[in-house]
């Protein structure tokens, strides 16, 4: 019983870990970019295969960053988008360009982390 449960474990240990990718997203009450956002994109972001190889996380710019996250520099204007590969700033788009520019711009920071995005 032990044996099987150490080969079980040794095997995981073998594969290859999968990381943890998230796309950031710094707003804050009032932001009209952030609204247009949220009109824009926000509703249909999960349902992309963009949103489920980096799902959305909120912060507002405001609030203390969270500890486990490390970004490459301060947030200051909104809406600011992080994508986040293992809690380390992969890249980042600092405001809403307008959807056609977002998915563009969204598309190229997943290639550059090499993060795999499926249909």
């Amino acid at each position: 019983m032990w044996t099987k449960a150490l080969s079980l474990t040794l095997a995981m240990l073998a594969l290859p870990a999968m990381s943890e990718t998230r796309l950031i997203m710094a707003e804050e009450e009032g932001c009209m970019w952030c609204a247009r956002w949220n009109e824009e994109i926000g509703p249909i972001y999960p349902k992309t295969p963009e949103g489920r190889a980096a799902p959305l996380q909120r912060l507002d710019v405001h609030d203390p960053l969270p500890a486990e996250l490390q970004f490459d520099r301060s947030l200051h204007f909104t809406p600011t988008f992080v994508l986040m590969v293992d809690g380390v700033e992969a890249s980042r788009i600092e405001g809403y360009p307008g959807e056609d520019f977002f998915w563009g711009l969204l598309g190229q920071m997943l290639i550059a982390a090499a993060v795999p995005v499926s249909q």
